[in-house]
């Protein structure tokens, strides 16, 4: 039995896991924006965390790089609909303009500041790039854009052995592409932009993404597609275990002592390490959803198939949600700036218990469901150029 497929060439299976990890993505930021110790505390820690503490945050781990990945898939399926002139001046305007709403939309909604004083890079920003970086590679054939993937995602942690000789200076360029270090760089006075995301592993991720699009094309038997991704998951998750267990490469922190530790790798970079423990169940998952329809499947899959939209929404809520906290706690105006904190309305004690952040997510989460659907019904049943940017 084949994959269900979605209007205009969308692929069920994808939808429904992007809607998954974009569900999860909404508790890592209500955390951040309602957690007591979200401002103070690194959820990781094996020193400080507590059980539930530590799986919040490590199972949003799957998000980014399975949302960067995906993006790169649905451009490869983009593409055997398009020709390659028509997909890379497509990819040349989309990432420019995904730049654009980071550095706007994107960094409001995270601040809440008008002045936009502070503009933060983060996965939009690294879509963005691989976008640009793909409008030139999508002329070569896909194998060869899947091997840089992969040269790039396995090969970028020798940077590290460079970054860590004595006496280098990382510039600006450095932490762009590679190792943030969170430096403020000023663009003109008063304004600039602080670095999370370091593009050259994204695009990595991206170009793995376009690789593996070619086993959702129609050629490809389902049964097929399922033994390639199911094999293709395991083996990263062997490469993981291997490599981690005896620290031999992938992360620029050893692990010692626990199992917190063993799993805590390093995401500001993705390492490769972090790329195979998150992408390597991705696939698995994706093996699992290529026979897989239920209600929870039909609820994932309209979040999975308006991401831009939820994405923006969800920030805006959560960080309206906080405003109204902010005030029902107590806080008055003197409060709504914090030295040396880039978000709004968010004092560093203020907050609630854990439980309370996964109560705000599941209510977060409900309030969307009604505007993804009935946007992605009007992207269905409409074909306005500009609904390929939103």
């Amino acid at each position: 039995m084949p994959a269900p497929q979605l209007s205009r060439g969308r692929v069920y299976s994808v939808d429904v896991l992007r809607g998954l990890i974009m569900i999860i993505m909404a508790l890592d930021h209500v955390r951040d924006f309602f957690h007591v110790s979200a401002m103070t505390q690194d959820p990781l820690d094996a020193q400080t965390t507590t059980p539930i503490l530590y799986f919040t945050r490590w199972v949003t781990h799957f998000c980014a790089p399975l949302f960067v990945l995906l993006s790169g898939l649905s451009v490869r399926l983009m593409h055997t609909r398009k020709s390659t002139a028509e997909i890379s001046r497509f990819l040349l305007t989309r990432g420019l303009w995904l730049i654009l709403i980071e550095v706007t939309v994107v960094s409001l909604a995270l601040t809440f500041n008008p002045l936009l004083n502070v503009m933060i890079l983060q996965v939009i920003w690294a879509i963005g790039i691989g976008f640009l970086f793909l409008a030139l590679l999508v002329w070569l054939p896909w194998q060869a854009v899947l091997g840089l993937g992969i040269l790039i995602a396995a090969g970028h942690n020798l940077l590290d052995y460079v970054q860590a000789r004595p006496g280098f200076q990382p510039g600006a360029l450095w932490e762009f592409a590679h190792q943030t270090r969170y430096n403020f760089y000023e663009l003109f006075p008063g304004h600039g932009v602080i670095v999370i995301y370091p593009f050259l592993p994204w695009v990595g991720i991206m170009l793995l993404g376009y690789g593996l699009g070619r086993v959702f094309e129609a050629d490809v038997s389902p049964g097929r597609r399922q033994k390639l991704l199911t094999i293709t998951g395991i083996a990263m998750l062997a490469v993981f275990v291997v490599l981690r267990g005896w620290n031999i490469y992938g992360d620029p922190d050893p692990w010692a002592g626990s199992f917190y530790a063993f799993m805590n790798v390093e995401k500001y970079p993705p390492s490769l390490l972090y790329t195979c423990a998150t992408i390597g169940p991705g696939l698995l998952m994706l093996a699992v959803l290529e026979h897989t329809r239920n209600r929870v499947t039909e609820v994932a899959k309209v979040y999975g198939s308006v991401p831009f939209f939820y994405y923006i929404l969800h920030f805006y809520l959560i960080h309206g949600l906080c405003v109204v906290a902010f005030f029902i706690s107590g806080y008055g105006v003197n409060d709504i700036v914090t030295p040396n904190q880039l978000f709004l309305f968010r004092p560093p004690a203020f907050g609630y218990p854990l439980w309370a952040v996964y109560l705000i997510w599941i209510a977060v989460v409900a309030v969307l469901y009604r505007p993804c659907r009935w946007y992605s019904q009007y992207k269905q049943t409409h074909r306005q150029w500009w609904l390929s940017y939103l």
